[in-house]
């Protein structure tokens, strides 16, 4: 399901369960945020573990499973947000 056409400002979403928890037009921001919550802008899994608990979880509001990565209601990756 496409939520948005406009290819000149895409939106971009990272969905877990369904539901957006995050949404931007920046074409940058949310890619980046993405990698994090699936660690692979981390090279020491503490760093990551860190980041999961006390941004991801108690600031940004995910839980540990699946995330999205939407662009204009398509589906163009997928992850994982995983306690080890």
């Amino acid at each position: 399901m496409k939520t948005d056409t406009n290819n000149q400002n895409p939106t971009y979403e990272i969905r877990q369960n369904g539901k957006a928890v995050l949404q931007s037009d920046c074409e940058f921001s949310l890619p980046m945020i993405f990698n994090n919550l699936t660690g692979r802008n981390f090279a020491k899994k503490s760093e990551y573990h860190d980041y999961i608990r006390f941004i991801a979880i108690k600031e940004m509001g995910f839980t540990y499973g699946e995330i999205e990565l939407v662009k204009n209601g398509e589906v163009v990756a997928k992850g994982h947000i995983t306690k080890k």
